[in-house]
């Protein structure tokens, strides 16, 4: 009989090669499963049963974490959710374990998506003032990322020669997989006039600039790539310049995206492609803040005996 440190690194083998999880997910479930079979003294695939991961389940539940706090319950499930996998492995691979459908996921009570106002968008979207290359950057990254909503290390990995003129492209995202995105008349235009302004030639298609020099009027240099760190605090910058209260980031741009197509009648279905969800319950968040039809049946039919 195989040893449980065995066969997971067989798994986590398995995660990495053959159905191409990021080496984040690698790391995150050795993580978890380790410390399961630590927890419960398990050194072989029998010794996981239903009582075991009950009992784990509510050693997570009482146990707090590093800071004190008791372990959120998303994160509680993350670990569940390992154990599941594990077990659905060794089946599919003809060992005789409990079946991973007799481990409930519990409930998670739905998240609250903080979405920006479109008119609070519109006033970021005019903080980067004049045709420099720095400011003409800026405009292009916050136009981008609101106009095709990828995510943030999507936006850094683009290289600049890509044909923007068809108004879409394809894009890698999480998983290896392939999605087109489009561009909006105005991105496609503020990101002309950015390569215009680009005297390098760095594949990127967005670059990290050197700080301004207030004795220098030289135009900034061209440093790489930039990261997804620095398109945060740009993000940021501009919000606080523009007298945004709410803490605005990429993601955040991201839901503003999503919801800015449901609110004007695109179908689910289409969103959760051009997002690159592999899941449509993933993308069913926003429906919560978008159902137009609810708020016509609403004005129809409420208060109208008065």
């Amino acid at each position: 009989m195989a040893q449980i440190d065995d066969l997971l690194k067989q798994y986590l083998d398995y995660l990495e090669i053959e159905k191409n999880r990021s080496p984040k997910t690698r790391v995150n479930y050795e993580h978890y499963l380790s410390s399961f079979f630590r927890q419960q003294k398990i050194s072989k695939p029998s010794q996981i049963t239903e009582s075991v991961v009950r009992e784990f389940r509510i050693t997570l539940a009482r146990t707090p974490g590093r800071d004190g706090a008791m372990l959120k319950k998303i994160t509680q499930n993350y670990y569940v959710i390992a154990i599941r996998s594990f077990l659905k492995y060794l089946a599919k691979h003809d060992y005789d374990v409990l079946a991973a459908d007799k481990i409930e996921l519990p409930k998670i009570a739905q998240r609250q998506i903080q979405i920006p106002e479109y008119r609070d968008f519109e006033r970021l979207l005019a903080a980067p003032e004049g045709d420099g290359l720095r400011a003409l950057r800026d405009r292009a990254i916050l136009e981008t990322l609101f106009s095709t909503g990828l995510r943030v290390s999507e936006l850094c990995g683009l290289k600049r020669y890509i044909d923007f003129s068809r108004g879409e492209f394809t894009v890698r995202g999480k998983g290896e997989k392939l999605r087109v995105v489009f561009l909006s008349d105005s991105c496609r235009e503020i990101l002309k006039r950015y390569l215009d302004k680009r005297g390098d030639a760095q594949e990127w298609l967005f670059v990290g600039l050197s700080k301004p020099s207030l004795k220098s009027k030289k135009p900034p240099r061209v440093l790489g790539v930039i990261s997804p760190r620095s398109v945060q605090q740009l993000v940021n910058f501009y919000a606080r310049k523009a007298g945004i209260a709410e803490h605005i980031t990429p993601h955040k741009l991201r839901h503003l995206f999503a919801t800015d197509l449901l609110v004007n009648g695109a179908d689910l279905r289409s969103v959760q492609e051009m997002l690159g969800h592999s899941n449509i319950a993933t993308t069913q968040i926003y429906t919560h803040l978008t159902n137009k039809q609810l708020g016509e049946v609403h004005k129809a039919f409420h208060g109208r005996r008065r």
